[in-house]
Parts: structure tokens; sequence; C-alpha cells
């Protein structure tokens, strides 16, 4: 028979000590928004849902059309992301080294 560890026998065992914010792991990432980022979801769902809706009424001629919009939407979406995530990364990399942005 195996032993049982003492916090699951009832033993006391003190609790792990709370997260304060100064020890966050992320310290001096601030969160940097990209409005662009949203927008270009939006209008990819968007452009996907008419797609989807003009394949169904069998327009398959606009659905296909709707589909190669829909995949220039999702590129440029994905491209926004990564020229922000660059962008941001070098500012935060800046205010690191003690230059202001």
């Amino acid at each position: 028979m195996e032993k049982s560890s003492g916090a699951a026998a009832g033993g006391s065992m003190p609790p792990p000590p709370p997260l304060h914010l100064d020890e966050f792991p992320f310290e001096g990432k601030k969160p940097i928004k990209n409005p662009f980022v949203p927008i270009g979801a939006l209008v990819t769902a968007g452009v996907l849902t008419a797609g989807l809706v003009s394949f169904r009424y069998g327009n398959s001629r606009l659905g296909q059309k709707l589909m190669r919009a829909r995949v220039i939407a999702q590129g440029a979406t994905v491209a926004l992301m990564m020229g922000s995530a660059y962008y941001y990364g070098d500012q935060i990399k800046l205010f690191k080294k003690g230059s202001s942005p």
C-alpha cells in the first residue's frame, strides 16, 4: 500500500504565497493594442460569411470571388499582426534600455 501525502491526509501545508503584480513575469511589457487587427478579423469573418451564404444560394462565381477576398483579408490581418508585433517589440526593447520611445 502507498502512503498518502500529508496534504491529502489532512496535514497542514501552508498555502502558496499570493502573486503580487510587481512580481508579474512580463514586467515592463504593456499590452499594446492595434485597432486594425480586430477590424481585419471582423472583415475576414464577414467576407467568409458572405461567401458561404452565396455558395448556399448557388452563386458559386460570387462565392469563389468572396473566398479569394477572404484569403487576402486574412493575409492582411496576419501581416498587420506581425508588423505591429515587430514595431512594438522594438519599442519595448528601447524602453527597457532607458530610451523613451
